[in-house]
C-alpha cells in the first residue's frame, strides 16, 4: 500500500499544550529597548552593505590589517556614493 501525503498545517501535529507553551513564552522580550535596537540595526545594515563587495563577504583578507584596510576603503566608498 503507498502511503500518500496530504496538505496540512503544521501545528496540526502538536500537542495543545505544546502550543499553550508557546503562546505565552511569545512576544517582545521585557527587556526591550526601542534606542538600542535602532542602533543595532544601523549596524547590522551597514555589515550587509559592506559585503555587497566581494572581498569582504568571502573574507579574501588574510591579515587583520588588509582586512582593515578593504572595510575602511569599501566604507569610504559608500560614503563617497550617498554624499
Amino acid at each position: 500500500m503507498q502511503t500518500r501525503y496530504r496538505a496540512h498545517h503544521p501545528r496540526e501535529d502538536r500537542p495543545a499544550a505544546a502550543l499553550a507553551d508557546r503562546r505565552q513564552r511569545g512576544g517582545r522580550p521585557p527587556g526591550f529597548d526601542r534606542e538600542i535596537y535602532r542602533r543595532r540595526n544601523v549596524i547590522e545594515r551597514c555589515f550587509n552593505r559592506l559585503k555587497g563587495f566581494r572581498g569582504i563577504a568571502t573574507r579574501y583578507e588574510k591579515t587583520a590589517a588588509s582586512c582593515e584596510a578593504a572595510v575602511t576603503l569599501v566604507s569610504f566608498l559608500r560614503w563617497a556614493r550617498s554624499v
